[in-house]
Parts: C-alpha cells; structure tokens; sequence
C-alpha cells in the first residue's frame, strides 16, 4: 500500500516549455507602426473575451519577452501551454486563451522601412 504523495508518475514531467513562434506570414506586407497598432489592439481587447485580466496582463508579459522570463513568468502565473508557441493557453482554472501571432512574433514579410 502507498499513500497518494507528490512523485512524478512516468510522462508527468512532460511540460511544454515555451518556444519561439514558427515563422509566418502576413497576408500582404505590413509596416512596424501597424504591426504595433495591431497588438495594441488586441492587448487592449483581450480581457472582454473572457478569462482574468491577470492572466492576459502575464500572457502579454511573456510574448514581449525573451524565452527564458516569458517562461518564468508563464510558469508564476499558472498558465498551461497548449501549444509551445503561445498560441493556445490555459489558466488553471481552464480556461482557454488563444494568442494571434502577430503579437508573438514578427512577419517575415515586416517593412522595416518605414
């Protein structure tokens, strides 16, 4: 007999880390101001699509960061990867927070010009 304890089982370690977007696309070429006002946007609509405010203020943390922190901070807040890109989330509660990835990473087709 054993008591329910805290051990990993074999696979429960298998937590997805977080990673670098693939590479993508914008339909048509898109300039840095647009691309800024884009994610402007969306942070500042997230919260009315449900979810914490809390836990889109950390997503938002961690896509404007580097791997490492955007890790440690998705690892603070709780929040389960669906996808290692950040695309699909989940708070621990479960709900499900999706990210477009034009607030994770740039377009291979960014005007860099303007």
């Amino acid at each position: 007999m054993g008591c329910a304890g805290s051990s990993l089982l074999k696979g429960e370690d298998d937590v997805k880390k977080l990673q670098k977007p693939r590479p993508w696309k914008h339909p048509q070429s898109i300039d840095i101001i647009d691309l800024k006002r884009m994610r402007d946007e969306f942070w500042d609509t997230a919260p009315h699509y449900g979810g914490q405010k809390e836990i889109w203020d950390a997503l938002r943390a961690a896509a404007e960061s580097d791997i490492s922190l955007g890790q440690a901070i998705i690892d603070s807040a709780g929040i389960i990867l669906s996808n290692a890109d950040m695309t699909t989330c989940y708070d621990e509660r479960g709900v499900k927070y999706e990210l477009p990835k034009y607030v994770l990473s740039e377009p291979t087709n960014l005007n860099r010009d303007s």
